[in-house]
C-alpha cells in the first residue's frame, strides 16, 4: 500500500521536528510541558506543513495515550461522544488524546458539545486550525486552552529535511541520487516553508528524474517545473491575506519602495488586483495625502490602466504607483482632520450652524440682508473673517499643517493673508 512520503518520514521525537524552536527548543515552554508529562488543552495555530500533527503523535507517544483523529471539516458532535464513550475501558486505560484538525469549521454548537466532553480532563483536547483562534475558536474552549503558535519552517531546516528524504528515496529505490547545484536549496525555498510541501515535491522529482544505470538524474530545471508558485501562501478571507494587505500600506508609509514593491508581487502573482488597487488607493489619501495630493490622482490612473490593462501588464502601472507613493514626501494630517471632525459629531459637539452660513430661505424678499454674510471674493485676497464654526466648537481645531514643503507653503500663505 502506497504511504506518502512526508508520512512515511513524520518525525517521531522533538529533536527530528523541522523548526519551531521558540517552542520546542531547548527550554522552550511547549516542550518542557511535553517532557513533563502534565498535558493542558492546546490549540496549535500555524499554516500547514509546519509539524502541529507531528507534535501531536509525539505527544500522545510519550502520555502513552490513545490518539483520536478528527478532522472538522466532516467531523461531527456525535463522533466526539463516541470518543467520550471509550474512557475508563481498555480501549483508552490513560484517557484520550483527541487531535481535531481545523477546529475553526466546527460551529459554535459544536464547539460548545466539545467543551463539555474536555471538562473533566478526561479527554485532552489539541487543535490545530490555520486561521486565528482568537477570531474562529469559541471563547470558553479558549479560555481552557493554551495556543501555540506554528511558523513556517525556515528554508535551512527544509534543506536538512529534503536531504534525507532523498537518502531515504535512494534506500528505497535501490538507486543514487545524481543532485544537479541548487537543488535541494531551490526546493527548501520553495516550498516557503511547509515540509509536507517539500517531501511531496522531492518525492515527485525522484520519480519523474532520468533513470541511467543506478542513478537518478535531480535537476534543477525539473525542480523549478515541480515547485512553480508552490512558495505562495495566499488566501483572500485568511489571515495571509490581511497581513499581506497591512504589510504593503505599512512599508509605502514607511517609505521602503523594496519592500512594498515586494508585497505587491505577492498580490500580483496570486491573481488579486482588486485588493492591491483599494490598498494603494487608500494609501495615496491617508499617508501621502496633502504633502503630494497630485499622487491621488497620478495613483488613480494607474489603477485604473491596471484594471484596463488586467495581468500581467497591470504589474506595470501598479509598480509605478507603488514606488510613488513609498518615495513621496508624507502626511496624514487630512486623516487626523476627518477623524477629530468625526469624533466630535459623533459624540455630539456639533451646535447650530452659524446664521451666516445657513441657507437663504427667502431670496427675493429682503430677509436675506439679516443673514450678515460676508461674501470672501468681494475681499483682498478672497478672504474675510468671519465665524464658520458653530458657537460652542468655534475655537476648535481639527487641521494642522503637516511638516512637509507644500502644507508648509501653504501654511506660510495664509499666515500673511490673515495675520
Amino acid at each position: 500500500m502506497y504511504q506518502p512520503l512526508a508520512d512515511a518520514l513524520r518525525p517521531q521525537s522533538l529533536d527530528d521536528v523541522c523548526g519551531q524552536s521558540h517552542i520546542l527548543g531547548e527550554n522552550g515552554l511547549l516542550r518542557r510541558i511535553i517532557e513533563s508529562g502534565r498535558i493542558p488543552n492546546m490549540i496549535f495555530y500555524g499554516p500547514s506543513g509546519t509539524g502541529k500533527t507531528t507534535v501531536a503523535n509525539i505527544i500522545a507517544q510519550r502520555t502513552h495515550r490513545k490518539l483520536c483523529k478528527l478532522n472538522a471539516t466532516t467531523a461531527s458532535s456525535g463522533d466526539i461522544k463516541e470518543i467520550y464513550a471509550q474512557l475508563d475501558t481498555f480501549l483508552a486505560p490513560n484517557g484520550v488524546l483527541l487531535y481535531l484538525d481545523e477546529i475553526q469549521y466546527f460551529n459554535k454548537k459544536q464547539q460548545q458539545t466539545l467543551l463539555e466532553y474536555i471538562e473533566n480532563g478526561k479527554i485532552t483536547l489539541i487543535a490545530s486550525t490555520t486561521e486565528n483562534p482568537y477570531f474562529y475558536v469559541y471563547n470558553a474552549i479558549l479560555s481552557r486552552s493554551t495556543v501555540f503558535e506554528f511558523k513556517p519552517v525556515p528554508a535551512d531546516e527544509a534543506e536538512r529535511a529534503i536531504a534525507r528524504a532523498v537518502r531515504a528515496l535512494e534506500q528505497q529505490n535501490g538507486a543514487t541520487a545524481k543532485i544537479e547545484d541548487g537543488v535541494l536549496s531551490y526546493i527548501a525555498q520553495a516550498c516557503g516553508g511547509d515540509i509536507r510541501k517539500a517531501m511531496n515535491a522531492v518525492e515527485l522529482l525522484f520519480s519523474a528524474g532520468s533513470r541511467k544505470g543506478g542513478e537518478v538524474a535531480l535537476t534543477l530545471l525539473d525542480a523549478k517545473q515541480i515547485t512553480q508558485r508552490s512558495a505562495m501562501r495566499y488566501d483572500r478571507a485568511g489571515d495571509e491575506h490581511y497581513d499581506d494587505l497591512s504589510a504593503l500600506m505599512k512599508s509605502i508609509r514607511g517609505s521602503d519602495p523594496d519592500a512594498a514593491i515586494h508585497y505587491l508581487a505577492r498580490f500580483l502573482e496570486a491573481g488579486d488586483l482588486p485588493s492591491a488597487c483599494r490598498r494603494i488607493l487608500c494609501s495615496a489619501c491617508e499617508d501621502i495625502g496633502l504633502a503630494y495630493p497630485q499622487a491621488i490622482a497620478i495613483v488613480k490612473a494607474c489603477v485604473d490602466s491596471a484594471l484596463q490593462l488586467g495581468l500581467p501588464e497591470a504589474r506595470l502601472p501598479l509598480a509605478d504607483a507603488v514606488i510613488l507613493l513609498a518615495t513621496a514626501p508624507k502626511s496624514n494630517s487630512g486623516c487626523i482632520a476627518i477623524d477629530r471632525a468625526i469624533h466630535d459629531v459623533k459624540t455630539g459637539k456639533t451646535g447650530n450652524i452659524p446664521r451666516q452660513l445657513q441657507n437663504v430661505h427667502a431670496d427675493g424678499t429682503g430677509f436675506e440682508r439679516e443673514q450678515g454674510y460676508l461674501y470672501p471674493h468681494n475681499y483682498p485676497h478672497a478672504w474675510v473673517r468671519q465665524q464658520y464654526l458653530p458657537d460652542e466648537i468655534k475655537d476648535r481645531r481639527y487641521y494642522e499643517y503637516g511638516d512637509n514643503k507644500t502644507e508648509q507653503a501653504a501654511k506660510r500663505y495664509w499666515d500673511e493673508i490673515k495675520k
